[in-house]
């Protein structure tokens, strides 16, 4: 899974621009777009996913999932956990 957010914030670490990332991912602009502009997880045809993916992990990126831990140490970000509580 990938959400819209770690595809955003996974172009800004590496500098690309929506036609950067469909152009390695050999997708389409409005395809990014679309996925993009997915609310929480993006939605879309499983195969462009992967490659969307795959495309990151070439580039150098790891997405790094809900309580996982970064295995290879290498810099980046990640959102904190927030108290649904308190984010009324």
């Amino acid at each position: 899974m990938i959400t819209s957010a770690q595809m955003r914030a996974a172009r800004a670490l590496l500098g690309f621009d929506q036609k950067k990332l469909a152009e390695l991912s050999g997708l389409s602009v409005p395809t990014i777009q679309r996925m993009e502009a997915s609310p929480g997880n993006v939605r879309g045809v499983v195969d462009s996913l992967i490659r969307v993916i795959e495309a990151f992990d070439e580039a150098g990126v790891e997405l790094i999932g809900p309580g996982s831990a970064s295995t290879t140490g290498g810099r980046g970000v990640r959102l904190k956990s927030r108290d649904p509580e308190t984010d009324r």
